[in-house]
C-alpha cells in the first residue's frame, strides 16, 4: 500500500465533478465502498451500488448550479459542503468522503437539508435509478 495525498483525491474529485465520467468515478472507488444516502434507509454496500447512486445523483444535479462552498480535508476524510438549486428549491448539504491509504473512497455519505429538498431528491433519485435499470 502506498500513502495517498488527500489533496490528490480532492483534485480528482473536483476534476470528476467538472467533467463527469463513469470510468473516472469507478477508478476512485474501493471495491467495498459504502454509499450512505439521505433518502435510503440502509447503506448501499459495494462499488457497483455506490457507482450507480453517484452516477444517478450526477444526473439529478446536472444543471443545478451545484457548487462546493466549504471544504475540510484530513488524512482520511473530506467534508465538502455544497449548495444547489433544483426546480426553484434551495439545497444545502455535505458530502462526507472517507478514503483509505491508497486514496480510494471507502465510504461516501450525503446529508441534505432542508426537508423539502430531501423529499424532492428522493423523488428524482428514484426516477433516475428506475430509468437506469430500464436502460
Amino acid at each position: 500500500m502506498t500513502s495517498s495525498n488527500p489533496q490528490t483525491l480532492n483534485e480528482k474529485w473536483h476534476a470528476y465533478m467538472d467533467a463527469p465520467s463513469a470510468q473516472a468515478l469507478d477508478d476512485m472507488l474501493h471495491e467495498n465502498c459504502i454509499f450512505v444516502s439521505p433518502v435510503v434507509f440502509t447503506p448501499q454496500k459495494g462499488k457497483a451500488l455506490t457507482l450507480q447512486y453517484l452516477l444517478a445523483a450526477g444526473h439529478v444535479f446536472d444543471d443545478s448550479h451545484f457548487d462546493y462552498k466549504k471544504e475540510t480535508i484530513t488524512d482520511d476524510r473530506m467534508i465538502l459542503e455544497f449548495e444547489a438549486e433544483i426546480d426553484g428549491k434551495y439545497i444545502n448539504g455535505v458530502d462526507i468522503i472517507d478514503f483509505d491509504a491508497d486514496g480510494l473512497i471507502t465510504e461516501f455519505k450525503v446529508m441534505v437539508r432542508p426537508l423539502q429538498a430531501v423529499h424532492m431528491l428522493w423523488e428524482k433519485m428514484g426516477a433516475q435509478l428506475d430509468a437506469a435499470k430500464q436502460a
